[in-house]
């Protein structure tokens, strides 16, 4: 017994539509950032349903990169995340929206 494609594909597009509505209406960085990686998360999820549904192995393997490069961008996200934090003493992102310090 196997699950249909199309639930994956309705389970990737209310991730990326929760990852656009949590983008566009949260004022935190943190959750912003958090919303993109949902958003990246359920594209992932497509790319390794139609790859699975065309038995090619070539969407799974873009799926890893992307995934790699990911982990980089989390890591260097964070460390600025980090620096914002302790240049302004805040996350809201109507106050850090100035690069000056």
């Amino acid at each position: 017994m196997t699950v249909p494609l199309a639930y994956y594909l309705v389970l990737s597009a209310v991730l990326f539509s929760i990852g656009v509505a949590a983008f566009l209406i949260r004022r935190n960085i943190i959750t912003v950032f958090l919303a993109i990686e949902l958003m990246l998360n359920a594209v992932n999820l497509a790319f390794v349903t139609f790859a699975h549904q065309w038995r090619i192995v070539n969407g799974q393997i873009f799926v890893f990169f992307v995934m790699v490069v990911a982990a980089a961008e989390a890591a260097v996200g964070l460390a600025i995340i980090i620096t914002i934090f302790r240049a302004r003493n805040t996350l809201n992102i109507d106050q850090v929206d100035l690069m000056k310090l």
